[in-house]
Parts: C-alpha cells; structure tokens; sequence
C-alpha cells in the first residue's frame, strides 16, 4: 500500500493542506499528489478544513494517511495549541483519530518554516547580505498576520529546529520617534510588542501614528480604499510603489524595526550560520527593502556591528516554506527519526 503524509501550514489568515506519497522505501523524498488553500476563518477548527480537503480526493481516504503534521501559529504545548490569530484549540490526539489512527506532529508554525529553510534550493532565496559563510546556528523570521520567530540549532552533524514566541517580546525602540511610536501605541494597550507593529495591522498601525500624532499628509483617495480593500496591503502598495510619502515612510519605519528585531534574534541565538526572512509580508516589500532601512538597523548593534555584517541574510522566496517544512517532520515521524 502506497505511504501518504498530510502536511499543514495554519495561519490566520489562511490554511494551506498537501499531500504527497513518500518514495519507495521511504527515503527521505516526498511527491506532492495535491493541495489545496482555505480561508481559516470560516471554519470553525481544522477539523473541517481536513474534511473539505480529503473530500475532494478520489483515490485517497483518511484511512490512507500514515503520517501527518501540521504548522501552525502558537505556542505547542503536550500535543495541544491554541491558535494565536484564530479561535481554535488543536489537539495532536484528536486529529490523529480523525485521520483513522495516523501519527501527527504539532509544531509552531516557524518550526515548520525552520524545517522547510534546509529543503529548498538557492534560487528559492534572495540575498539581503551576503556575509561569511559559517557552519553554525540559524535563525528565522517572519511576518505576516502575526511575526512568528525560530531557529535551527547545529548539534555538530545536523541542523535541529526549535519554536519560540520572540515575537511577542516588548517593542524596544531606538530612535526618537520610535520613541513617540511607543508612547501612542502604550495608549491603546497594555502590552505593546513586536508583533504589534511588525505584521500587517503593525503597517497599519504606523500609518495612523505618522497620520493622527506626526501630522502627516494623506494621500488623496487613499482613505477610501482603504475602507473597501485590506488596508495594510493599500499602504504598503502606496510605499513600495512611492504613491505616497507618508505610505513610504510608514513601510521604512515598519522595515527598520523589523531589522532591528532581526538583529536581536541573530544575537540571542548567535546564528553564525545565516537569518533568514521569510512571512507573506516580505516578498510584497521587496523593492523598498533594497532602500536599506532593514539591513541598517540589523547591523546597528554597536560593537557587535562587525560581527552583524558578517551574518549572511536572505529572504525566503518560497511561500511553502513551512508545508515543506511539515511535509519534511511527518516523514521523520513516521520513519522514527529524532
């Protein structure tokens, strides 16, 4: 009987499911068979995403799938997680009945995009930095509905990927008006992290600093767009393509923070090894990301400035990154691996 694995990336904003046979002899290669996109939000659990998604199938049932594992944003803890961005609670048990007993990994949704860094091949990656190349730790970053961080560890034979919630550390600003930045956001509430403002609310939440306490201009017509289209994509549209100076600075201010950030990640983990970027949000912010302002604030660490350009960073192209990723930890599963 032919092997399956069911690979997930859960997101806020959508649930990306594949499922690929794994080679004869199961050796390490996976063939994708089918997938599929479903908005997250109108479904209430994953569940019935799983449903909707095997239901298509006309030659593979539940009972098929020997292995499944999904990513997904929030911290995993003895099997369970409860979304960060959605009103789900997963649990490892529970799908793993509804899938006819197959064995099923929980993992952070960066765990999974950590994994899917070491499948992907050198054209699936733009160079922010190039660095010096190193056998070491590596880092991961990304943002999209939400910032997610991880990072894979060099046991000295094999990369190791790890989960964190770094992005919901305290926002730590570096200049005078990030100063201000902070202090507008600390009116509104209670904890203001990074996550807040590097993400696609935090784009709109600069704007309407820049707007409503630095008296920026607005662009004409921008406002109404924003009311019928999703309001972080018109700002950062507006920026990269300099339709508008205060959407322009909005996506440099988000750009420099989310470098910052970078920086800080690559220093708790020492990732010698290279940072990568990747998240929804990146690849759209591609043309003003080449202005400076990430690389900037990335090697601003002050005598560690020389060890900062010296980390290689590169952006994640792939937007499966963490499918493959899922897809790449269901199949060790299944064949036992650590």
């Amino acid at each position: 009987m032919a092997t399956y694995i069911l690979a997930g990336d859960i997101g806020g904003t959508k649930t990306n499911l594949a499922l690929y046979q794994a080679a004869q002899g199961r050796d390490e290669s996976l063939v994708l068979v089918r997938e599929g996109s479903f908005p997250s939000a109108r479904y209430p659990g994953l569940e019935e995403i799983l449903d909707a998604f095997l239901d298509r199938q006309e030659s593979v049932g539940q009972e098929s799938i020997q292995a499944a594992a999904f990513g997904i944003a929030g911290p995993v803890l003895d099997g369970r997680v409860t979304a960060t961005n959605l009103a789900w609670q997963v649990e490892a048990t529970r799908l793993s009945s509804h899938l006819g007993g197959a064995q099923v990994r929980l993992m952070n949704d960066l765990e999974a995009t950590a994994y899917g860094v070491l499948c992907l091949g050198p054209e699936e990656f733009q160079s922010l930095n190039p660095g010096r190349e190193r056998r070491g730790h590596r880092a991961i970053i990304a943002a999209g509905t939400g910032l997610g961080q991880a990072f894979l560890f060099w046991d000295g034979r094999q990369y190791r990927a790890a989960a964190t919630e770094g992005g919901h550390v305290d926002f730590a600003p570096r200049t005078a008006l990030e100063d201000r930045l902070l202090g507008y956001l600390r009116r509104r509430y209670t904890h203001v992290s990074y996550e807040r403002l590097v993400s696609g609310p935090g784009l709109v939440q600069i704007w309407r600093f820049l707007v409503e306490a630095e008296g920026r201009e607005l662009t004409a017509g921008l406002e109404e767009r924003m009311r019928t289209e999703d309001p972080a994509a018109v700002i950062g549209q507006a920026g990269v393509n300099a339709e508008c100076p205060t959407c322009e600075a909005a996506v440099d201010l988000l750009l420099g923070i989310y470098g910052a950030q970078a920086g800080n990640l690559a220093l708790t983990v020492m990732s010698l090894g290279g940072v990568y970027v990747a998240g929804g949000m990146i690849p759209k912010l591609l043309p003003r990301v080449g202005h400076g302002a990430f690389m900037r604030a990335f090697v601003d660490k002050g005598r560690f400035a020389g060890l900062m350009a010296d980390i290689p960073v590169r952006i994640v192209l792939n937007p499966k990154a963490a499918q493959v990723g899922a897809a790449q930890a269901a199949l060790r599963r299944l064949n036992g691996a650590a």
